[in-house]
């Protein structure tokens, strides 16, 4: 499946970026804490450079715990610091502030020296869409400034944010890049990061049952009463079918029906803290 899905206004994010870096001290760039690297945009890394950075695992409390540290530590560097969020609930936000005064402690040293004492603290907001950037924004303003949806690409211009701990927060439009390798569409997909409508949710509902089959099989079983789990993911997603009553006339499976119902509770958490993917 290689996707191959870049509009217009995705283009115009990457120069609205390009352009604005230069306003801010640092950046922020929230990734999905259940795909961290299908979840990174190499455009961003690339126009971020060595920009000082902090990457906000989002959604960590859909993920595995464990897996999160091994991100955190392969993550972590000079000018990148790593912090686990869960910016619906505002858990590990606090953390924000004194990660980004370490990453700027140079630069604020040098302000200070010249005389300036209160420093606000300009930062841009970067990410792909849907891993939760307004959700993130209106947890830090305390109100609800950002536009939020569950649909991908819903903020589509730049804003300024006040936040009442001296940072402003610049958001950006979510982006994507122009192409990505199969298990990335996949992963993506999975997440929500791709629009369901120019997927045949069908197949990937299929797909992850096979990438659940293999990383989760006893979360699969557990959450789907199933007493043993076939090699063959059909099988599987029949078995789930048949469970969960998604049954048309003539004994029929109804795939689209059991599809959506098996990417919205794996979205949300209820299969199972899952990670897909591992440094």
């Amino acid at each position: 499946m290689a996707i191959n899905w870049f509009p217009g206004h995705m283009a115009k994010t990457r120069r609205l970026i390009q352009e604005n870096l230069k306003l801010v001290d640092a950046v922020i760039e929230i990734r999905d804490a259940r795909i961290p690297y299908s979840s990174k945009n190499p455009e961003i890394d690339r126009i971020v450079a060595d920009k000082p950075r902090i990457i906000l695992l989002n959604k960590s409390d859909l993920s595995d715990s464990k897996v999160n540290k091994e991100w955190s530590k392969a993550l972590n560097n000079e000018t990148t610091q790593v912090i686990e969020i869960n910016a619906l609930k505002g858990e590990g936000l606090k953390a924000i502030k004194p990660a980004l005064l370490k990453l700027l402690k140079e630069k604020h040293d040098r302000l200070k020296a010249k005389g300036l004492v209160n420093i606000t603290t300009r930062v841009m907001v970067v990410g792909i869409p849907n891993v939760g950037k307004s959700t993130f924004i209106n947890k830090m303003a305390r109100n609800n400034i950002a536009i939020t949806g569950d649909r991908p690409g819903v903020t589509k211009n730049k804003q300024w944010i006040k936040t009442s701990i001296g940072i402003e927060l610049m958001d950006t439009p979510g982006v994507l890049w122009p192409k990505f390798e199969e298990e990335v569409g996949f992963n993506l997909a999975f997440t929500g990061a791709i629009k369901d409508e120019i997927m045949d949710i069908e197949e990937l509902a299929l797909k992850l049952v096979e990438r659940l089959q293999e990383i989760a099989p006893e979360l699969l079983k557990a959450r789907y009463k199933l007493d043993e789990l076939s090699d063959n993911p059909l099988e599987n997603l029949d078995n789930i079918a048949k469970k969960r009553g998604c049954i048309m006339s003539k004994n029929n499976i109804d795939y689209n029906r059991i599809a959506v119902m098996l990417l919205d509770e794996f979205r949300g958490g209820k299969i199972g803290n899952i990670s897909l993917e591992r440094p």
